[in-house]
């Protein structure tokens, strides 16, 4: 475990070491002040509890595009730069790289997630929410970017370069996406299935809306443990080639 922790630290300094960590936090930020600012504030016709649902929308999406992006550089950037090789020779376990990374990814995400706290607060200008519902959809924010990371650092492990790993990113965070509308066009028990594999449709919607619910709190958790778990076999069968 203390090697993880190492490892997370040398990746949260270097996305604080760098300009590209701040430019893309300010341009996440940016982003999800003008979704929160035209399709919430701006909207007389919504409910403050609405309103509020619209803002972790959009965070909900740009969560799940700033994993993909940030979770590319991880192992893929790290196999580009033929500096891969040094964690391997380390006395490191893969699953503490992986552990390692995913920490500092997370604590990247959770920290943009945490600067845009102000945007809740400006209900309170002229309406009223519940703490606990804020409180729930950063909850949900946090799970959604933890099980988008954990996919994008499977696509990392599998690409040789990081923008194959961003494709691959897509594709299977596209898949987790769009299975709602499959499922639509299906008949009972596919359909229940499907969207059970909803990531955000059926399962970010409930935090969302300041409805915690323990069965979406486990699919966010296994299917990071699920990914997780692949990206480690994934380091440990390259490292015997």
């Amino acid at each position: 475990m203390k090697n993880a922790w190492l490892i997370a630290r040398r990746e949260i300094g270097s996305y604080l070491g760098s300009p590209i960590g701040y430019v893309v936090a300010a341009v996440a930020l940016l982003v999800e002040g003008l979704w929160f600012n035209f399709f919430g504030l701006t909207s007389g016709k919504l409910l403050s509890a609405q309103v509020l649902g619209v803002f972790f929308e959009g965070a909900s999406g740009t969560t799940i595009i700033l994993a993909a992006l940030l979770s590319m550089r991880l192992l893929a950037g790290e196999r580009e730069n033929g500096t891969q090789v040094l964690l391997n020779t380390a006395p490191v376990r893969e699953s503490e790289i992986v552990l390692g990374k995913f920490l500092a990814g997370l604590f990247f995400l959770s920290m943009i997630a945490a600067l845009t706290v102000y945007m809740p607060l400006l209900i309170f200008v002229n309406g009223k929410v519940s703490i606990g519902h804020i409180l729930v959809g950063y909850l949900g924010i946090v799970l959604l970017a933890a099980a988008s990371l954990a996919v994008g650092l499977f696509a990392s492990a599998l690409a040789p370069n990081q923008v194959v790993a961003a494709l691959i990113a897509g594709a299977l965070l596209g898949v987790l996406f769009f299975v709602f509308e499959i499922s639509k066009k299906t008949e009972p028990p596919i359909n229940t299935f499907l969207l059970g594999l909803s990531i955000f449709h059926v399962r970010a919607r409930s935090f969302m809306t300041g409805t915690l619910m323990l069965e979406n709190v486990v699919y966010y958790a296994g299917l990071s443990y699920l990914f997780l778990f692949a990206t480690t076999k994934t380091l440990e069968a390259r490292r015997w080639r």
